[in-house]
């Protein structure tokens, strides 16, 4: 197999050339007389093709990089005329896509009512304008209810949010006051804690007292008693 960079370039170019034909006639051969979604599926395998054929157009752009520059001249022009033909049917199918669009919006057109003796038949062109117009009025509608729907969920949002604000400071106060109490608590243990040392300490010394009047007594009547 040959895999010079201009082998590789004539098959690229050939698998290119297949697609562009396959497009070609979806586009302005037999694929142009489908209607209805026939003719929607053939535009969506259009894309489709269009995408391969892009990729196809990036490799052969590459595989040009590799050519030496004695030979690369038509090589050029090739590539050229591919993108050439690439960006012409990217714009035909673009136009078709719009047109399907157009004919889905107003509905599809019947020959021979333009010239029935009521012009403005339920299938006129202003019946159909009408139509679209009211179509547009509907989506009109529609995002009018999005939008409120939409304010009322903001709005909603923001209560939400004012609630949720107003609960944190009630958290942050009932911590406050938590860490208050915790300090008046500690104030309150350090002073019991005062007061029992300070109880101890007198009742070590009332105990002092009595030890020292009983050994006084003691001491007298032993004098009294034992001296006599």
């Amino acid at each position: 197999m040959d895999e010079t960079p201009t082998a590789q370039f004539d098959a690229y170019e050939n698998d290119f050339k297949h697609l562009i034909s396959s497009i070609s006639d979806k586009l302005e051969g037999s694929g142009k007389n489908l209607l209805g979604e026939q003719r929607k599926a053939a535009l969506r395998k259009v894309e489709i093709e269009l995408d391969e054929a892009d990729d196809i157009v990036s490799q052969i752009e590459l595989e040009l990089q590799g050519i030496p520059q004695s030979v690369k001249a038509p090589y050029v022009n090739r590539l050229k005329q591919a993108k050439a033909d690439l960006t012409k049917y990217k714009k035909l199918s673009k136009e078709l896509h719009s047109q399907a669009a157009r004919s889905d919006l107003l509905g599809p057109f019947k020959p021979g009512r333009a010239d029935s003796d009521d012009p403005y038949g339920e299938r006129s062109d202003r019946a159909r304008l009408l139509a679209g117009a009211e179509t547009l009025n509907d989506g009109s509608r529609r995002i009018g209810d999005s939008t409120r729907i939409a304010l009322e969920t903001e709005n909603h949002g923001a209560d939400i949010l004012s609630t949720l604000r107003g609960q944190r400071e009630q958290i942050e106060n009932s911590r406050n006051m938590l860490q208050s109490a915790d300090g008046s608590i500690d104030r309150a243990s350090g002073t019991l804690k005062g007061m029992i040392r300070q109880m101890y300490k007198q009742r070590f010394i009332l105990s002092g007292i009595g030890v020292f009047f009983v050994v006084l007594v003691l001491f007298v009547l032993y004098f009294k008693l034992v001296r006599h």
